[in-house]
């Protein structure tokens, strides 16, 4: 959520961010409501003031034993318009609330503007893509052959989007999770295991609610809903505290299963792990002082890096667009890794700085000795998410055989080097 008041002072700032992110533009709306509510505040002010007054020279008429029916009439009527002004200042203030919420963060200045993944700029690039003598196949081919993912049965349980690993497969995914979480601890991360269901304040904390409700599986007869990413639950761990300048950055990361509709999706962006309802991720969340924000964005991208130059699989480093970025982001990069059997780069991480976005919805604040408390800056970023990368090791590690090689770092966590 943006500042009122930093709506009111700079509008066509704001403005010129929510065009840039193709928005719906109600700074008008918001600024009409805002000064309606002033001036509803001022009335009210006015009459508590008149109150006060009366209600004194109420009590010198009885302590005197003068007659104050007059006054206490005119009492009467002044507190009728103090309840009736308060409802209809409470009316505003709620569908003020209601308009602020659906005001997206604004880009920062170094986001390049665009709409399109054209305009997606490449800012980096890491590793060697081979050559080989031999065809390639996409994973979904590879884990059929292999015995390690079935597709099938996985619609034949759930539906389209949930795939059932099994064998290595399922040695593999728990590999990747620990091999993340170790990495991480190891980078001064603090592991937490938070619930993987939410409820709406949650949701609305971070950004999922007014504006991605459809992209969530509601569990309705509870009002909650499942996480589609660790995002939700951990950064809502400091929900409507305030926080010791001196801990700062604080640093989570967790492991959750993710749960997402995906409504829409369809084509080969879905064939086999490219797009699912269920999988697997690794997130990292930073609570951090304003002043050094995009300092720890650069470090969290580089947290995240690590991890594919550990797996030895090429990746390149985006920085979205104003149009390609989310609701609540101020900046974001997204990592992607080639695969070579299907000769296209999937997206295994994003890396985003909200600023105080996503604090000034959940009231997390951060308090210096002799001031006043502030709004802290969360970011976070996938470290890494599994169904993309799982996809790349089979295909960028297969043998001309069939077999896939593991990366050597994580030996020690599969317990074999070799699938098939």
């Amino acid at each position: 959520m943006l500042d009122l008041k930093f709506i009111r002072e700079h509008p066509d700032l704001v403005k010129e961010g929510i065009r840039k992110k193709g928005d719906v533009d109600r700074v008008d709306e918001i600024l009409k409501l805002d000064e309606e509510r002033r001036l509803l505040i001022q009335k009210v002010e006015t009459l508590k003031n008149k109150r006060n007054v009366v209600s004194e020279q109420i009590a010198e008429l009885k302590k005197s034993r003068q007659d104050a029916k007059v006054l206490i009439s005119e009492m009467n009527t002044v507190k009728e318009q103090i309840k009736d002004l308060d409802e209809n200042l409470k009316k505003i203030e709620m569908e003020l609330n209601k308009l602020l919420l659906q005001v997206p963060n604004i880009p920062h200045p170094s986001v390049p503007f665009g709409n399109k993944p054209e305009d997606n700029k490449v800012i980096y690039s890491w590793g060697k893509v081979n050559e080989v003598d031999f065809e390639l196949k996409p994973h979904w081919e590879l884990a059929e052959k292999l015995g390690i993912i079935d597709f099938e049965r996985g619609v034949k349980i759930t539906g389209a989007g949930f795939p059932l690993y099994k064998a290595e497969g399922a040695i593999l995914q728990r590999a990747l999770i620990n091999f993340f979480l170790d990495e991480a601890k190891t980078a001064g991360y603090i592991e937490v295991e938070p619930p993987f269901i939410v409820n709406a304040n949650s949701a609305t904390g971070t950004g999922q609610l007014p504006d991605k409700e459809d992209l969530m599986y509601v569990l309705e007869r509870d009002e909650l809903y499942l996480v589609p990413t660790a995002e939700v639950p951990v950064t809502n761990i400091h929900r409507d505290e305030i926080l010791s300048e001196s801990i700062l950055p604080l640093k989570y990361c967790a492991y959750t299963p993710c749960f997402r509709r995906e409504a829409g999706s369809y084509g080969k962006d879905v064939r086999g792990l490219n797009r699912l309802h269920q999988f697997d991720k690794v997130e990292l969340v930073k609570f951090v002082h304003p002043a050094t924000s995009y300092n720890e964005l650069e470090s969290l991208r580089a947290d995240a890096e690590k991890l594919l130059q550990k797996l030895n699989l090429p990746y390149r480093v985006l920085l979205m667009c104003t149009g390609d970025m989310g609701f609540t982001q101020s900046k974001k990069y997204d990592l992607e890794v080639w695969s070579m059997g299907q000769k296209r780069w999937l997206e295994v991480s994003s890396i985003s700085n909200f600023e105080a976005f996503q604090a000034r919805r959940l009231n997390v604040r951060f308090k210096s000795e002799g001031s006043k408390p502030d709004y802290v800056h969360t970011l976070n970023g996938s470290g890494l998410a599994l169904p993309r990368v799982v996809a790349a090791i089979l295909e960028n590690y297969q043998t001309p055989e069939g077999k896939i090689i593991i990366p050597k770092v994580l030996h020690n966590y599969t317990g074999f080097e070799v699938i098939g």
